[in-house]
């Protein structure tokens, strides 16, 4: 158990969601979390996801349901509301796992110079039943340049927690222009200053369902606005450069018949951080395998 509670910022918006939104709000609710500032943004909804936000209204510290610009200008409402020190969101159809808010008050606790972590990559499927599946550990750690380099899959975006100060030196908005990889554009700016660690410890989870869901049926133009993204960053400084070089060391690493060193020094090449890693006697600690 942390030893104090820091308030913990929880965005959801929503938007005809009612199918899935009170899983999603209960996989959070449910926590009990002392020191909970939890907002619901919703969009209009047509079916009965606001009287699914009323039945818990009473927990909620801000809700609305009113005609939105989208997914991103829910979430900007959202966060110009909020005064956490850790803050995230939580889409209408994902969940957090159990305790989640616990653990990640430990870690930005026992690590006060990590100021961005992501959770293991985890996911549900249609029926709310959590699995994982991959085990690459290096697609679950990041830096920017593997971001640039666009060298395995996404940032768990429902895994990620930040704490405020990162978010005001990041300028504290989110970006609606983009429609889609907005969430990347924020990682982007984020990049600019600091690291992103991440724990093999289970803190929330994307669920594939049917139907329309823009993260499947729209990919190819959520690439195109993230290829936007890196774009605009490798016009900084020397940052493109830098990346031919780090391809360079790259091809050169795969020449390496062992995998352990290749693994470690593209590691190393793509300036990725330690771990934070879990032991069931409480203790948490930073790893480098």
């Amino acid at each position: 158990m942390p030893n104090k509670y820091p308030k913990i910022t929880v965005i959801t918006p929503s938007f005809n969601q009612g199918a899935y939104l009170e899983h999603t709000m209960t996989s959070i609710l449910d926590q009990g979390y002392p020191n909970l500032e939890y907002i619901v943004i919703d969009g209009g909804s047509t079916d009965n996801s606001v009287e699914i936000i009323q039945k818990y209204a009473h927990l909620l510290t801000y809700w609305v349901s009113e005609k939105d610009k989208g997914l991103y200008d829910a979430l900007q409402k959202g966060f110009e509301r909020s005064t956490g020190e850790i803050m995230c969101w939580i889409n209408s159809d994902d969940m957090h796992h159990r305790r989640s808010l616990f653990t990640i008050a430990e870690l930005f606790e026992d690590f006060p110079t990590v100021n961005w972590i992501m959770g293991k990559n985890t996911y549900y499927d249609e029926a709310g039943r959590a699995f994982v599946y991959g085990i690459d550990f290096f697609n679950e750690r990041w830096s920017k340049w593997k971001m640039y380099d666009q060298d395995g899959q996404y940032i768990q975006q429902e895994s990620v927690f930040w704490r405020r100060s990162l978010w005001d030196k990041s300028g504290a908005y989110i970006d609606t222009t983009f429609s889609l990889a907005a969430d990347a554009e924020l990682w982007a700016r984020f990049f600019r200053h600091d690291q992103l660690y991440s724990t093999e410890l289970l803190l929330s989870g994307f669920r594939f369902r049917s139907g329309n869901q823009k993260s499947k049926d729209q990919r190819a133009e959520y690439i195109a606005e993230l290829g936007a993204v890196i774009q605009r960053e490798l016009q900084v400084g020397n940052a493109k450069t830098h990346l031919l070089f780090i391809r360079l060391m790259k091809y050169v690493a795969k020449l390496i018949p062992i995998r352990k060193i290749k693994y470690k020094l593209v590691m190393k090449i793509m300036a990725v951080p330690p771990r934070i890693v879990y032991n069931p006697d409480g203790k948490y600690w930073f790893s480098w395998k």
